[in-house]
């Protein structure tokens, strides 16, 4: 009888519950685009991180034989103006403006979260004064606003990581703020205030949880944006400093070569496939996690 109970009862104790997380991964997977986006991005991600050991040369080796050679058997992509290999500066190069795009998102989310949550949820002056600087941080273009924070500490990796995190902060505190406002008058909100939860409670139990989906869509369309950004940067100079490879900065050198065309063509692809990775990655994160269009 025991075993007859345990055999008719295995099929519900296999069924695991998924996470949240695994069931909107899945959903992205299966999205077309959501696919194309992850496979992109895995090859960039996959590269960076193992680029010392799958770059077929050093990015910083010169080769004085083979300067401003095309494509061929030995160099893939051809080479610069110093006979570097440029498969090897856009591998090793994916790293830094990954890094500077991952971390500066990061911070912007986090800090900029923060800000909305707060602001929106208590109201009051505290409101009014901190949306106020978040206007005028909006008020200029975001590539003029990272020059003048890069100029102000200097062309570094770090100030670069800083600079576009402090352009994208208002975004995210813009958007989380409308929606807090939104929520704080809602039921369950009052029903959290009337059983005597502290503030700090509601916002971190009730609140943040009702938000944070558009804050991973807007994270990730977000992301395209800062690796434009850090792009901008180290194309005029101004982003991680040579001799550290980012595409960026291969685009500048490359304007010295127009016959060179391919010192140009793949940073410049790399670029375009990783902002066309996230754009599709951010659709089909809206379309996972919308609670409209779920079935």
């Amino acid at each position: 009888m025991h075993s007859e109970t345990a055999v008719l009862g295995a099929p519900a104790a296999a069924k695991v519950e998924r996470s949240p997380a695994w069931v909107a991964m899945r959903k992205v997977w299966h999205h077309a685009l959501g696919r194309i986006g992850l496979i992109i991005l895995g090859i960039f991600l996959v590269g960076a991180i193992a680029a010392p050991w799958i770059s077929p040369h050093s990015p910083l080796a010169l080769d004085y034989d083979a300067i401003l050679q095309p494509p061929s058997a030995r160099y893939w992509l051809g080479t610069d103006e110093l006979g570097r290999d440029i498969l090897s500066r856009i591998i090793h190069g994916a790293t830094a403006s990954l890094q500077v795009m991952a971390l500066s998102i990061i911070i912007a989310l986090v800090l900029g979260v923060a800000v909305g949550l707060v602001t929106g949820y208590v109201g009051g002056w505290l409101d009014d004064v901190v949306m106020r600087i978040m206007d005028g941080l909006l008020a200029f273009p975001m590539l003029v606003l990272a020059l003048a924070i890069i100029a102000t500490l200097g062309p570094d990796l770090s100030n670069a990581i800083i600079a576009i995190a402090i352009v994208n902060v208002p975004g995210f505190a813009r958007l989380v703020r409308g929606q807090v406002l939104a929520l704080r008058e809602v039921e369950f909100i009052q029903a959290a205030r009337a059983a005597g939860l502290s503030n700090s409670r509601i916002i971190w139990r009730h609140v943040w949880p009702s938000v944070r989906s558009n804050v991973i869509v807007f994270a990730s369309l977000k992301a395209s944006t800062a690796l434009i950004t850090e792009s901008a940067l180290s194309f005029l100079g101004l982003g991680v400093q040579p001799p550290t490879p980012t595409w960026g900065s291969m685009l500048s050198v490359s304007m010295q070569y127009w016959d060179a065309w391919w010192m140009g063509v793949f940073p410049g692809a790399a670029i375009f496939l990783t902002v066309l990775a996230l754009n599709f990655l951010g659709d089909a994160l809206r379309d996972a996690l919308d609670s409209r269009l779920q079935d």
